[in-house]
C-alpha cells in the first residue's frame, strides 16, 4: 500500500466522511489496481456526497475491471443524469459511448 493511501486512511479516520478524503482514498486505490476497495469507498463516497460525474467513472471503470459489465453499465447511467444536472454534456456522452460498448460484451 502505497504511502498516499496510508495517510488518507488516517486522515479519514478523524472525519470519515470527509467528501476529498474520501474521493482522494478512491482515486488512490484506483490507481493501485486496488478495484474492491475503490467500489467500496466510492460507494460510501456517493452514499454522503452529490457529485458531478468524475466518480461514477472511476466507479464504473472499478466495476469493468472487477468484470462486473452490468453494474458498470448502471453506475453510468447515474454518472449520465449526475453529468447532466450539474450542466456536462459532454461526460454525459462519453458515459453513454461506454456504455454502448460494455453492452457489446454481455
Amino acid at each position: 500500500m502505497t504511502d498516499r493511501i496510508e495517510a488518507l486512511k488516517k486522515a479519514l479516520e478523524k472525519d470519515p466522511t470527509n467528501k476529498l478524503g474520501l474521493f482522494g482514498l478512491a482515486n488512490e486505490y484506483f490507481k493501485e489496481g486496488m478495484f474492491k476497495e475503490c467500489v467500496e469507498t466510492l460507494e460510501k463516497y456517493l452514499s454522503l456526497h452529490e457529485d458531478e460525474g468524475s466518480a461514477y467513472r472511476i466507479l464504473a471503470q472499478s466495476y469493468v475491471n472487477l468484470g462486473e459489465i452490468e453494474r458498470a453499465i448502471d453506475v453510468y447511467q447515474k454518472g449520465i443524469q449526475q453529468a447532466l444536472k450539474y450542466n456536462h454534456p459532454t461526460m454525459a456522452q462519453e458515459f453513454q459511448q461506454e456504455i454502448e460498448n460494455l453492452k457489446t460484451m454481455l
